[in-house]
């Protein structure tokens, strides 16, 4: 069985690069499985500048919503695997239903339940990366509110069930477990 990282911080933490190192620790090829979906110019910029940072070493998977089918998919084939991010997968999910609602919250927990499922399965390390968005202001829209909660009980499980978690602020990463 492999490891599981978990790691966590709000925007531009400095998350993402951090997780990079650690899963350029178990050398190459490392895969890279991307949840975020490029919808305009703005998101195009930003996938580039991070693929320009990662470099020739890192194999990109783009899946937006079959996250646990795609790790088991290519398990094996990589040193590492680094999933960036899960409150984008998150989103993808709960964006499903055309209005959103309580019910909407459990049917993407089902998912997160699979997801920790393959992971106490995989052989390949799997590092994922998560936006910690509870430390904030409370959402002033009802979709905010049903994501803030819905990334909570996604964080608290998968950090559960990690090997390792850390969190991420101004760059520092502090190791929970």
């Amino acid at each position: 069985m492999a490891r599981t990282l978990f790691i966590t911080g709000g925007a531009r933490s400095g998350k993402s690069a951090f997780a990079e190192q650690l899963a350029m620790g178990f050398g190459a090829p490392l895969g890279y499985l991307a949840t975020a979906r490029s919808l305009d110019g703005e998101m195009d910029a930003r996938i580039g500048k991070h693929q320009e940072r990662r470099g020739t070493a890192w194999h990109t998977i783009e899946e937006p919503l079959h996250l646990a089918q795609t790790l088991r998919d290519q398990d094996g084939a990589f040193k590492a695997i680094l999933v960036d991010c899960l409150t984008l997968w998150l989103t993808n999910l709960l964006l499903l239903d055309e209005e959103p609602a309580d019910d909407s919250e459990e049917r993407v927990m089902a998912d997160v339940r699979q997801l920790e499922t393959t992971l106490a399965t995989m052989a390949t390390p799997v590092i994922i990366v998560s936006n910690e968005v509870g430390m904030g202001i409370v959402p002033e829209h009802r979709l905010g509110r049903i994501f803030r909660d819905l990334a909570g009980r996604a964080n608290q499980a998968l950090a559960a069930t990690a090997d390792e978690a850390w969190l991420v602020a101004s760059g520092i990463p502090l190791r929970l477990k």
